[in-house]
Parts: C-alpha cells; sequence; structure tokens
C-alpha cells in the first residue's frame, strides 16, 4: 500500500503548526518531483518524509531537508548557487553549468529586494602530517555532484555550531565561533577526521565503532557535537583554525553562501608515537557519509600533494571548482614535494612557517588586507577568443562594498563552464590575460 505523505499531518501539528507543517510537506514534494524517477532516489524522499514524520522534535529534520545539503561545500556551493539538491544532479551537465555561465557573465546583477541572502557555510583546507591536501571525492551514484573533489565543509546550525550574526550585522561575514565549529562539526561528519584535543594536548582518540555512531548522530541532529567531545574528555581544537580567505557567492546566482575558509595543520608525526601524539593518518581511504534515510553514500577521500590534485584538473581527469583550484594554487608554490620520500619535519615545518607568512601578507593591489581576511566574490569579466570565461576575484560582493573588504585584483581564474562542470580551469595573471586577449583582438562581455 502506497505510503501517504498527508498521514504526517496529525502527528506533528502541535510542535510544527500548520504553516511550518504545510512548508515542510511543499518542500519535501518539490524535492520529490525533482528526483530522478527510479525506485532507489524517490525512496530517499519517501524515506526522508517518515523521518520527518516520527522526527521527536520536527524542528531538526526540518533544518536538513531545507538546509543542510551534504557536500564539501569549500566553495562548491559559491560557485553553483546552492544546486546541490537531490535529483537536479542529472541536468548539472546540461543546464545548471550553462545556466551559471550565463549568470556568472551577466551584466545585469539584481537589486537588492531581489538578491538571495548569502548563508553562512565554512570549510577546511586540511594538511596530513606530510603537508598533502585532503579532497573528498562523490561517487557517481551520489545525488550531489558526483565526480566533483571538494574540501570537507558545510552549512552552519545555530543548533550545533552556536549563535550565528544577524544578517544585517558585520560579524556575519568576518571569522567567528560558529564558523570555526561549524568548519570542525562538517570535516568530522564528510571525512570521519576529529580535530580537537585531550587534556594532554594530543589529538582526541576514539574507536571506529564510536567515532562512526557519533557521525551519525551528529549528521541526524541527534547529538551535539561539541557536548559529546567535551564528553570524552576533549576539546575540540577552533583554536588551531587558520582564516584563509572568505567566498560569497555573487549576486546573480538565485543561492548564496558565504563562507570562511580555513587552513588546519595535523601535527607532524613524531619519530617515536606516544600517547600524547596523532599517529599518521592514512593517504586515502574510504569514508561512509551518514544519510538522511540512514543509509550510507559512500565518499572517497584522498591526501595528496596540491600539485598532484592541480595536475590531475589540468588534464581533466578530475573537476575541480575554481575556489577549490585557486586556492590549492597558491599553496603549491609552498608545498613543493620534497626530493626524499620521507621528508624530515624541519623540511616539512618550514613550508608551513611560509605559508603562515604569506597569509599574513597582502597582493599590490590590497595591501592593506592580508590574504587571511580577503574576501573574494568570483565575477565573470570577460570571455576569451577561445571562448572560456575569466571570472575576476578584487570583489567581495554587495553586502561589503565600501567596507574595507577587498580580493585579490591581480588574478583571475579562466575555465569552462561545460557538461559535467567546469573544465580547463586555470589561475593566470590578470594583467596577461587582458593583454593576451587585446593582441587577438578578443576579450569580449
Amino acid at each position: 500500500m502506497p505510503w501517504n505523505v498527508t498521514s504526517c499531518l496529525p502527528a506533528r501539528q502541535s510542535i510544527l503548526g500548520t504553516r511550518n507543517r504545510n512548508t515542510t510537506i511543499l518542500v519535501l514534494l518539490r524535492q520529490l518531483r525533482g528526483v530522478t524517477k527510479t525506485s532507489s532516489n524517490q525512496g530517499r524522499v519517501y524515506s526522508s518524509l517518515r523521518d520527518w514524520r516520527g522526527c521527536e522534535k520536527g524542528k531538526g529534520w526540518e533544518e536538513k531537508v531545507q538546509g543542510r545539503r551534504r557536500v564539501g561545500l569549500g566553495g562548491l556551493s559559491i560557485l553553483t548557487g546552492g544546486r546541490e539538491t537531490s535529483g537536479k544532479m542529472g541536468k548539472l551537465g546540461r543546464a545548471t553549468m550553462t545556466d551559471l555561465k550565463k549568470q556568472y557573465m551577466s551584466t545585469k546583477p539584481p537589486d537588492k529586494k531581489g538578491r538571495a541572502e548569502p548563508r553562512p557555510s565554512a570549510s577546511i583546507l586540511l594538511l596530513s602530517p606530510t603537508n598533502q591536501i585532503l579532497l573528498l571525492h562523490r561517487v557517481q551514484t551520489s545525488s550531489s555532484f558526483p565526480y566533483a573533489h571538494v574540501f570537507p565543509g558545510g552549512n552552519l546550525s545555530a543548533a550545533q555550531d552556536g549563535p550565528i550574526p544577524d544578517p544585517s550585522s558585520d560579524e556575519r561575514h568576518v571569522d567567528g565561533p560558529a564558523y570555526r565549529m561549524g568548519a570542525m562539526r562538517e570535516c568530522f561528519e564528510e571525512s570521519g577526521i576529529l580535530l580537537a584535543r585531550n587534556k594532554e594536548g594530543g589529538m582526541l582518540d576514539v574507536g571506529v565503532t564510536e567515532r562512526e555512531e557519533a557521525r551519525r548522530g551528529v549528521h541526524m541532529g541527534e547529538l551535539g557535537f561539541a557536548g559529546w567531545v567535551e564528553g570524552l574528555g576533549g576539546v575540540v581544537d577552533c583554536d588551531s583554525l587558520i582564516p584563509f580567505t572568505r567566498w560569497i557567492t555573487p549576486p546573480n546566482l538565485p543561492k548564496r553562501f558565504t563562507t570562511q575558509m580555513y587552513i588546519y595543520f595535523l601535527p607532524l608525526s613524531s619519530p617515536s608515537p606516544s600517547p600524547t601524539t596523532t599517529s599518521p593518518i592514512p593517504s586515502s581511504a574510504i569514508i561512509p557519509v551518514p544519510t538522511p534515510d540512514g543509509g550510507l553514500e559512500h565518499t572517497t577521500a584522498a591526501f595528496a600533494p596540491a600539485s598532484h590534485w592541480l595536475n590531475l584538473a589540468r588534464k581533466n581527469e578530475i573537476i575541480l571548482f575554481p575556489p577549490q583550484y585557486y586556492l590549492m594554487h597558491l599553496l603549491s608554490s609552498f608545498l613543493s614535494p620534497s626530493p626524499s620520500s620521507s621528508p624530515d619535519n624541519t623540511h616539512l615545518q618550514a613550508q608551513r612557517d611560509a605559508i603562515l607568512t604569506f597569509l599574513n601578507t597582502g597582493t599590490s593591489s590590497g595591501k592593506h588586507v592580508k590574504w587571511a581576511e580577503k574576501v573574494i566574490s568570483p565575477k565573470g569579466i570577460m570571455m576569451t577568443s577561445d571562448g572560456k570565461s575569466v571570472l575576476g576575484l578584487e570583489g567581495c560582493g554587495p553586502e561589503l562594498e565600501g567596507k574595507g573588504r577587498v580580493g585579490d585584483g591581480e588574478r583571475v581564474v579562466v575555465c569552462r563552464f561545460e557538461r559535467g562542470g567546469p573544465r580547463d580551469v586555470e589561475v593566470r595573471w590578470r594583467r596577461e590575460v587582458f593583454d593576451e586577449e587585446r593582441g587577438k583582438g578578443g576579450g569580449k562581455l
């Protein structure tokens, strides 16, 4: 007998009220209509509806449906305007990327009334004990951006991460406690890597079974992340996060995000591991990500040198969206692979020190703003003679205009928005691209 959506209405009426209840049902029905018509995809949404019906405090699940799409945000939603709802993946290679090109290259941004409010999110560039960078890769069967490689991250949750600054507040677009906790929580949910310290100052060690149960509980909103860590005698290591630019979705896109990027250095490996030092993390693993229907949506996760990820993207063997490519491009010059197969800690620490020095400098076009504090809202500025989109990085978005925040006025991202994702992504000097196109008679919007 088919399950009746409306049968859940009386059950939650006293908790959510008529308006919220109906809004939730509409969201779910729209999601169901949008999914590919297969039993497995529709089953996920029906299961989610059943989840909502039985939710003890309806609110927690509603937040998941309306806001916390399972994607390593790290720049993905920054560039796609949050187009990661289940079922839209089938159109990503056809309509979505074409729409993105039109929206980015549009010369008519919406007025304030028609502009979407940026939602707060956070992401981490996680460096291994050997200074390799972690990327998550969703497999083909994923409902959210199959093929794309992303940094761990996602939207903030006031219930989990603490008070989130009001949209009208300048603090909304500044590094703060909620952004830090959200980045750590999302990293744990998506990769299983717990960035927390024990009482002795070492990395907190948690057994596999307990860790996976906690991941599921945190993801479902049944377990408070920070409270769980405290219960283990530890503390979430938010103080070790290092700000590394903020990205705000351009105003032309229908859904927008204000995403704080961070760098986190996992401790260098100790020659003689002790109870207070972290052991090296495996270079590659299959990490199960809990999903609302209680199943497991597998994601591969791997640490690799920044140069390796960039080379794969240049050869179009993996998909890196411009924010990921750009940030790894900046770090790659400091993280050149060691000639030794096992670099010593002196060499690795020198690389980290160079990155920290870099973050406290600025570009010649924005020397007063450190790299750690730059805000970037990509904007299409021209099309090259061979049909590539050129994204300017100097703007900080309409929310921060005239407030002393700037991006990168010296570099641009060049790419093709094609079926399946951006291709031929590269970071180039702005002047070089303009001079080159001027010589070819190109460079038109």
